[in-house]
């Protein structure tokens, strides 16, 4: 897939629903639930329990949606999210080796980051575009914005405190697209398996954004 196209997918949808599923079957309808709300960017975290398979089987259940990973530490795993059929890769931080593999393999690859000088770092290399990674430490949407000036031509997604409530602020600041887990995914929600309350957040979510 190109990055012009992965880009364009960003623009278009602008949030990213992060799956970290501790069953394989929560992981599932964790994933339907946001899809019925309109959500079409799917992150499985590589962690998920039995990430490889779930993601290969999202990829049939749900051929409108874009089904990704992240919590990638290495190339072997990245190599094998590759095969379970992930179409984006995120990483907790840079690494050449990884980003390079996935630029071979022509695969969005997504690290993270924190500095200026290691979003360059990233981008430098072949990132498709930078995590910006755990961004409310650093000030939240207001760090994103004082990015842009010398980084502007660079794509950011911020993760790390991003919330329904403020998610659209992180856009305006001028990232790409944002990422969300905890906050889509409220612990109680999902352990009462309320699908229907996490697709009308994620209907939500999508309306402010866009």
């Amino acid at each position: 897939m190109s990055n012009q196209f992965w880009l364009s997918q960003l623009q278009q949808h602008r949030a990213i629903a992060v799956i970290r599923a501790p069953k394989m079957n929560l992981g599932q309808q964790m994933a339907m639930a946001v899809a019925s709300g309109g959500m079409q960017l799917i992150e499985i975290t590589w962690n998920s329990d039995r990430a490889a398979e779930l993601i290969s089987q999202l990829r049939s259940e749900l051929p409108a949606c874009m089904i990704g990973t992240g919590t990638l530490f290495n190339v072997q795993q990245l190599q094998e999210a590759i095969a379970s059929g992930a179409q984006f890769l995120f990483t907790p931080h840079v690494d050449s080796a990884m980003i390079l593999a996935a630029v071979e393999k022509n695969v969005p690859i997504i690290p993270g980051a924190l500095t200026p000088t290691e979003i360059v770092t990233a981008w430098n290399k072949g990132a498709s575009c930078v995590k910006v990674f755990p961004v409310q430490a650093m000030g939240g949407a207001q760090y994103i914005k004082s990015l842009q000036g010398p980084l502007g031509q660079i794509p950011l997604i911020p993760t790390g405190g991003v919330t329904l409530e403020n998610a659209k602020e992180f856009l305006q600041a001028g990232a790409i697209a944002v990422g969300l887990s905890g906050e889509l995914f409220p612990k109680k929600l999902v352990t009462d398996e309320n699908w229907e309350a996490i697709t009308s957040q994620a209907k939500n979510l999508i309306q402010q954004l866009n």
